[in-house]
């Protein structure tokens, strides 16, 4: 596996900020939250992974190129 450049992790710490809301779409891990599963970014790290507070407790990262996760965006009224 390659890593991603530079430009690829800073686009995803610009994406993925501290404290945004995540969705688990597909993580290729046994031990893996079940898609749908909601969490809080706690950053991304140099190899682009997105690390994640599961409400579940799961602690696992979203690996840059295998697993998948999509950014909430809260409606405000």
């Amino acid at each position: 596996m390659r890593f991603p450049s530079k430009d690829i992790v800073e686009r995803l710490r610009r994406e993925f900020p501290v404290g945004a809301r995540v969705e688990l779409v597909r993580m290729d891990d046994c031990q893996a939250p079940p898609p749908g599963t909601r969490g809080t970014v706690r950053g991304v790290d140099d190899t682009g992974s997105i690390m994640v507070a599961w409400d579940n407790g799961s602690g696992l990262s979203v690996v840059y190129g295998a697993d998948l996760c999509r950014r909430l965006f809260e409606e405000v009224s």
